[in-house]
């Protein structure tokens, strides 16, 4: 099925009311995730014309999204990443890791941007960053695109090679990166959450052997309101 490929609407946009010239796209990965961290991509593109089949990772074949990633990092301007650990999402909660592993991937940029263009509705950036949020901005906008595209094939690869950690074996990561399928919940029913899951999360519920392991957290701060307003939901 072909999609409309991304433009810079937005990016032109952007300069055009604001003045702004330095404009990140950032995307995520791994949010829904029972296990490994979450990941940023910010990717800065200019209005070059970007590589043919370009949009959302998702829309994309693995074997094509791998060398489309590899196309991007050599066309982008500049592209940085940052992640959020099992253990931060636990403490912190998913609103908070995101704006931390986001942060992280803004400040690898070798340039500061003036704004971001940031994929779907919520803002979990906040001050003192201008945000535009843009919903399905990973089909729509080139900059998220790209960084969509980088983020996915970063992660899932890292995941496969934390699936080849002994205490990770049989749990299927190089194939699931982490996401609940038959083979992972098998592996999580039998043996347990492994140092790599989120054990916060309401999965452990459903596995009575391994309860007790659950963390119990009490959200605080700014992360307790926008978890409050539902700004983050999940479906498990």
């Amino acid at each position: 099925m072909p999609y409309e490929p991304p433009t810079h609407t937005v990016e032109r946009s952007l300069r055009a009311t604001t003045g702004f010239k330095i404009i990140a796209g950032v995307d995520e990965v791994g949010r829904g995730a029972w296990a490994g961290p979450v990941t940023v991509c910010a990717a800065i593109t200019g209005l070059r014309r970007p590589p043919v089949g370009l949009t959302d990772s998702k829309l994309i074949s693995p074997k094509r999204r791998t060398e489309l990633a590899e196309q991007l990092e050599a066309w982008v301007t500049s592209h940085a990443l940052g992640h959020a650990s099992p253990q931060e999402i636990d403490e912190l909660g998913m609103t908070a890791a995101l704006r931390l592993a986001a942060l992280r991937a803004l400040d690898g940029l070798p340039v500061r941007p003036d704004a971001v263009i940031l994929d779907g509705k919520h803002d979990y950036l906040g001050l003192p960053w201008r945000v535009r949020t843009v919903i399905k901005g990973d089909q729509s906008c080139v900059a998220v695109a790209a960084a969509s595209v980088i983020a996915k094939v970063r992660r899932d690869a890292m995941m496969a090679e934390l699936g080849m950690d002994p205490v990770c074996e049989g749990f299927g990561f190089a194939d699931n990166a982490g996401y609940p399928s038959p083979v992972h919940k098998a592996a999580l029913e039998e043996r347990g959450p492994t140092p790599y899951h989120r054990v916060s999360w309401a999965f452990l519920d459903g596995l009575p052997q391994w309860r007790h392991l659950k963390k119990v957290r009490v959200p605080v701060g700014a992360a307790a309101v926008l978890e409050s307003e539902g700004q983050l939901g999940f479906d498990f």
